[in-house]
């Protein structure tokens, strides 16, 4: 938390979605950190220590997004984490979240009422 909000980290190379997903999340109370690569996202989390990350699966490399999360199990992350994906739904059947310690996937363009709902329920059970 920082000064009483909830922080998420929000990794995209895109900024038009970075741009959104900082609005949205700033209204409903919620602190934002943004990086725009798998790197800086991971320098982003160890200097922050969000309460909640989403990443987007391909950014600078196909599969930039599976690696951050892969790099987070190494750290031990407990804050929950989705993928942001433009293929999402697809993922879902092809894809195993536990193996990454994953929560789940955000299809793009994200859902509004369906991200609100699932940091509201994924951060409840850290409060």
């Amino acid at each position: 938390m920082k000064n009483g909000k909830f922080v998420v980290l929000c990794i995209d190379d895109d900024d038009d979605v970075l741009l959104s997903l900082k609005m949205v999340l700033e209204k409903n109370d919620y602190a934002v950190v943004q990086a725009r690569s798998g790197e800086e996202g991971l320098t982003k989390y160890k200097q922050e220590s969000p309460d909640f990350i989403i990443v987007d699966l391909m950014m600078e490399s196909i599969d930039a997004g599976r690696n951050f999360a892969k790099e987070l199990k190494v750290l031990k992350n407990t804050a929950p984490v989705y993928l942001l994906s433009s293929v999402g739904d697809e993922l879902r059947k092809n894809f195993d979240f536990t193996e990454l310690n994953l929560d789940g996937v955000f299809q793009k363009p994200i859902d509004t009422k369906h991200l609100l709902m699932s940091l509201s329920a994924k951060l409840k059970k850290k409060s």
